[in-house]
């Protein structure tokens, strides 16, 4: 086998969420910072190629997403990774991080210690703290300690076609989401309304990014609304969540950059304080655990910082290689399969 490219991956999911971490064979990415390699893999044809070898099929599938490992940049850093999905490359991800830490644990690049291992990943939206509780050689549950999370705009009014004015939050977790209540567009979250959800959430962020702009303060490379998180609250007080993501699936974990969003929501309404612990309940029924650990400011805008506890599994190893004979070595997405979104994605 004569291959132009292998990469090594590790397969994990946090709560049901497919976070595949790749271990082995991730190109140099230039950038003097993570968010700097960040901008380049959205902005450079060869990031651009990395993505699609990755994300896209033959090798890829519309089901989670790929975090390449990279040298830390900040001492204080365990690892560095960035998060590939068939859009673009992503900041921040609350289950990617527990995946990413589930992974370094337990395929020994961090060596793990019991009953705790403290691991610090480095994102281009900033450090996040990793306390994995460790037990026979397994990490059992990981508590993060995210990016300060911010309120951008809050009951901000969007007209759409479908469901007249519908009224949205505009947060930061990690990346910026729009946060609606599910109520608005008649559906509640459940499985059997995944695909209408993620229908919805489509249409729903394309509108929110043509009326709103919604850039990072301090960090210019994390800018535009990258998902629509639908929400609601169970019986019993947990919040249940849905976000959508492009072309065309519903994230299977409660979504922790997702949660970090909508806690400084609920902060800036004053229905949450320093010290409050929640429930978060995802589609599929899977938990986090979301806490408001305390209160800071980020360009002098009041933030939180937000607490996620969840459980990541290994399942798989395997390697991707590419033919350079292949004639679909760029990679394609299908409707069938992705979601009508994917019509969207160009055949490079």
């Amino acid at each position: 086998m004569r291959w132009k490219r292998t990469i090594q991956l590790l397969d994990v999911h946090c709560e049901g969420e497919i976070g595949r971490v790749a271990i082995g064979g991730v190109p140099k990415i230039p950038g003097e910072t993570t968010a700097a390699k960040l901008a380049w893999l959205n902005s450079d044809p060869k990031g651009e190629e990395l993505r699609r070898f990755l994300c896209l099929e033959p090798r890829g599938m519309p089901l989670g997403s790929v975090n390449l490992l990279l040298p830390p940049i900040d001492p204080a850093a365990d690892a560095a990774f960035v998060i590939l999905q068939p859009d673009q490359a992503h900041a921040s991800s609350g289950s990617n991080s527990i995946c990413v830490t589930t992974a370094l644990l337990e395929s020994g690049i961090v060596e793990m210690q019991e009953p705790e291992t403290v691991v610090t990943l480095e994102t281009a939206a900033g450090l996040v703290r990793a306390v994995a509780t460790c037990r026979d050689g397994r990490c059992e549950k990981v508590r993060l300690t995210m990016v300060p999370s911010f309120v951008h705009a809050l009951d901000q009014k969007l007209s759409t076609p479908q469901w007249g004015d519908i009224s949205l939050d505009v947060c930061y977790g990690g990346i910026f989401y729009a946060l609606v209540d599910v109520g608005q567009i008649g559906l509640t979250i459940s499985k059997g309304n995944a695909a209408a959800l993620v229908s919805a959430g489509m249409v729903i962020k394309q509108l929110a990014n043509d009326a709103f702009s919604a850039v990072h303060p301090e960090i210019p490379a994390i800018s535009g609304i990258a998902y629509v998180m639908f929400r609601d609250v169970d019986a019993d007080g947990a919040v249940r969540t849905c976000t959508t993501m492009w072309p065309g699936r519903a994230d299977r974990s409660p979504c922790g950059t997702g949660n970090s969003a909508n806690l400084a929501a609920l902060h800036a309404r004053g229905k949450v304080k320093v010290g409050d612990v929640f429930t978060s309940r995802s589609i599929i029924g899977s938990e986090f655990e979301v806490g408001l650990e305390r209160e800071t400011t980020i360009a002098g805008k009041p933030a939180i910082v937000p607490t996620i506890t969840g459980r990541g599994f290994t399942f798989g190893l395997h390697q991707v290689a590419l033919d350079p004979f292949d004639p679909l070595a760029a990679g394609f997405a299908m409707t069938d399969v992705w979601g009508p979104s994917a019509g969207d994605i160009p055949d490079a």
